[in-house]
């Protein structure tokens, strides 16, 4: 029989006391959500409490930059049923932040005042907009696109608008492009680097990206350096090195996000570009952890903004919190994107050991293929073939050589190489 805690919903100096938060979530996002569940699923019976920046519950963020852009109507998209939500008996602290981790004492100070002891602490904040300076912060026709309120406000702005500038060339900015194509609305893209998603992929997966958002009709601007704003707040008008100031009815920051890591960083916990964790999600505290976009891959030591990681990943760092005996995280990177008609999946990450890059095409897909001096797999760019990502997973665990001239010929079946 779980134990039913009932939400606490009372604010400012009415609990001024410490409050006992079992197993305490620092963060309502995706990796929160599927951390809670799982411990739930793994029998622990104590109170989890969450907090929560956000008044709702835990929602999947991928459809924010598609269909949540372009359809009337759209709902919450909730990871998990209203039902399954509530059978969690979880004790949500919401709208607030957490200000400070006390390790010594174990607990948390929260921005209302409250202070929240935990036995066992998951930190899954997030990140938060990446901006080019203040201005651009503080002009009222740029957007940003990381919450629910966010996508709200700049569905609203698209519906009137007719032409729009995106900031960055990089998977949320390319799939809000695509989703305002679909809406008719006239897009320019700047991006700063010499090529689309120059971080992720090599330049022929850059360049089949290109000509997808081209034969779209977006304006694609590389190699933008410096990207200006005007001055003026009533009318935004945007510049490059490469263009003039032109006016746009609203823009969008697509130049990726600043990891939330005040708080570890001010608690002592070990901290690089994201938290060090080890396999099991367990940062430089015994008792602290952390999952999703702030903490460092174990084994590839990089952050990843996946949905994939930050769900497998939390459930793993679940698991341990409970029975550190638990396997380890261990999974290679992989994200997806929507664009147009294309489902684009990624594997891998890019790596100076791919020195040979195949390309497999038909008429229904198109595969980019990264190997390394042994012929072995290091990075997989897959467009509409979802099987071959699952094979790819496989080659890679396996460390299986591979032979370029199968992998380029649409005629051979790669299932035959299980």
């Amino acid at each position: 029989m779980k134990r039913v805690v009932k939400s606490n919903r009372l604010r400012g100096n009415a609990m001024s006391s410490l409050i006992q938060g079992g197993i305490v979530i620092i963060g309502g996002g995706q990796a929160g959500g599927w951390a809670a569940k799982t411990l739930r699923e793994e029998n622990y019976q104590g109170t989890i409490s969450v907090i929560s920046d956000e008044n709702y519950d835990f929602y999947e963020r991928p459809p924010l930059s598609k269909a949540i852009l372009t359809q009337d109507n759209a709902t919450l998209s909730r990871i998990f049923s209203e039902d399954d939500t509530h059978s969690l008996q979880l004790n949500w602290f919401r709208p607030v932040r957490a200000r400070k981790i006390d390790t010594t004492n174990k607990s948390i100070t929260l921005s209302d005042g409250r202070t929240l002891a935990f036995e066992k602490l998951l930190i899954a904040t997030g990140g938060r907009p990446r901006y080019l300076s203040d201005a651009w912060r503080q002009h009222p026709r740029v957007f940003s696109l990381r919450s629910w309120d966010d996508a709200q406000s700049l569905r609203s702005g698209l519906l009137s608008a007719k032409k729009i500038a995106i900031i960055g060339g990089g998977w949320i900015g390319l799939e809000v492009a695509a989703s305002a194509r679909k809406m008719g609305i006239e897009v320019t893209v700047f991006e700063r680097q010499s090529r689309l998603c120059e971080r992720s992929v090599p330049q022929n997966v850059s360049e089949a990206l290109a000509l997808r958002h081209q034969n779209a009709g977006v304006e694609l601007i590389t190699d933008a350096g410096d990207i200006q704003i005007g001055e003026d707040p009533l009318s935004l008008q945007i510049a490059c090195q490469q263009r003039t100031m032109q006016r746009f009815d609203l823009a969008v920051m697509g130049i990726g996000v600043e990891l939330n890591l005040e708080l570890a960083k001010e608690a002592g916990l070990e901290v690089t570009h994201g938290i060090v964790i080890n396999e099991h999600g367990q940062t430089s505290h015994p008792d602290i952890y952390a999952a999703g976009d702030v903490a460092c891959h174990p084994t590839l030591s990089l952050c990843l903004q996946s949905w994939a990681y930050a769900q497998n990943q939390a459930i793993t760092t679940a698991k341990a919190m409970l029975n550190p005996q638990s396997p380890g995280f261990n999974e290679p990177a992989w994200l997806w994107s929507d664009q147009y008609q294309d489902n684009i999946q990624i594997l891998g990450i890019p790596s100076p050991q791919a020195i040979q890059h195949i390309q497999r095409r038909t008429t229904d897909s198109e595969v980019h293929f990264a190997l390394n001096e042994a012929n072995q797999l290091v990075q997989m760019v897959a467009f509409n073939d979802a099987r071959a990502i699952k094979l790819g997973k496989r080659w890679l665990q396996n460390q299986r050589k591979l032979i370029p001239s199968e992998l380029a010929d649409p005629t051979f079946s790669l299932m035959s190489l299980k």
